[in-house]
């Protein structure tokens, strides 16, 4: 039976589970909450998340620190424990080998190897079992990992930076900077939270982006790189390629391409992924979302520019939408964030719900997701 102080202790395990974001591919981001005693003698004694490249679990974390205190504790978990062994033992194992007496988790692991299993296993070695609270923030926090598991893609975010008009720069081609540095602050984050991060060969030949995270104390979080590039136009001269060994990064593009330009790519660290070309000879899109997939990708951030854009909103793939605006017009004149893609009725457009609204600075960041 759940405890008022359930909700506290379970909302920790999932801020815990949120520092894994971006690092724990291709495993989910958990947090685990140990906690002995209930009620007004309760008592955190161990906690943890899931760590870089998904090992240790989050439970296994948190048992190391909790020690002998975990005897006869509670295990607060974001995501119902492992039940079987992958590249590290089962977490159910471990619970029972600690002598927890109850476990609380958010929600059941889509995973068809678990899947119930691991619930079920503790409630035969005799654990008292919940599971539920705490499961709607649960599900977004590892919305990607879900998608990967049930449809076999990466969750698809795009990241807009606009002036209130929908302009990313003007007929002349600027755009730097269009919002301030606190949005761009904020962006940081959100490539610090994804497994990887996506422009066209356009955007990325142009802009000469780094794509990585700049932020004190997170430049380590910096994500896998991916530039679509059907006919291998990107410079030898462009700093992801310049920084491709420090910074994995990968270049997608149709078979058959150029290989010299392959050769000298792959020499500067560039790892060349070749797709087969569709009717309009470019590599489709579900097809790149499936090899990220294969990868272990369960969350890819989209930063442009309007043609890629474009192409994901008409397969119907943005699952959510980070939209920065700037308090500025633009113009018609301006270039569109996304350019024509077949509109024709209200109807056929997809719809957002809208999630958040905050500002950054001056700016204003609108969150969104897929209309239901």
């Amino acid at each position: 039976m759940l405890h008022p102080m359930d909700a506290h202790h379970m909302a920790i395990a999932l801020r815990l589970a949120r520092r894994a974001l971006g690092t724990a591919w291709p495993n989910p981001a958990v947090g685990c909450v140990i906690v002995a005693g209930r009620g007004a003698e309760a008592r955190v004694v161990g906690r943890g998340w899931t760590r870089p490249g998904g090992r240790p679990h989050a439970e296994t974390e948190a048992l190391r620190r909790a020690g002998e205190a975990a005897r006869g504790a509670t295990a607060f978990v974001t995501l119902e424990p492992c039940s079987h062994t992958g590249k590290t033992p089962p977490c159910t194992d471990a619970l029972k080998a600690a002598g927890i007496a109850r476990v609380v988790a958010a929600m059941v692991d889509p995973d068809n190897r678990v899947s119930g299993r691991g619930l079920k296993a503790l409630e035969a070695a005799g654990i008292a079992v919940e599971c539920g609270l705490g499961g709607a923030e649960a599900a977004e926090i590892n919305a990607g990992y879900i998608l990967h598991r049930t449809l076999g893609r990466p969750l698809v975010t795009l990241k807009l930076a606009t002036t209130l008009d929908g302009r990313i720069a003007t007929h002349r081609g600027e755009s730097r900077w269009i919002t301030g540095d606190s949005a761009r602050a904020a962006a940081h984050l959100l490539r610090a939270r994804h497994d990887a991060i996506m422009v066209g060969i356009g955007t990325a030949a142009e802009d000469d982006p780094m794509l990585d995270c700049r932020l004190p104390g997170l430049e380590g979080r910096s994500p896998l790189r991916v530039v679509l590039d059907g006919h291998l136009r990107l410079p030898l001269t462009n700093r992801m390629v310049a920084t491709a060994k420090d910074q994995a990064t990968w270049v997608i593009t149709r078979e058959g391409g150029d290989e010299g330009r392959k050769d000298l790519l792959a020499e500067a660290g560039v790892e060349i992924v070749e797709v087969p070309a569709d009717h309009e000879d470019r590599p489709p899109l579900s097809a790149i979302l499936a090899l990220l997939a294969e990868a272990g990708v369960t969350r890819l951030l989209v930063e442009g520019g309007s043609h890629l854009t474009a192409a994901f909103l008409a397969e119907d793939l943005v699952d959510r939408i980070e939209w920065f605006r700037a308090p500025m017009l633009m113009g018609g004149d301006g270039v569109p964030a996304v350019q024509p893609f077949g509109v024709d009725r209200l109807s056929e457009a997809p719809r957002y719900t809208r999630t958040n609204i905050r500002f950054p600075g001056p700016d204003l960041l609108e969150s969104l997701r897929r209309g239901d």
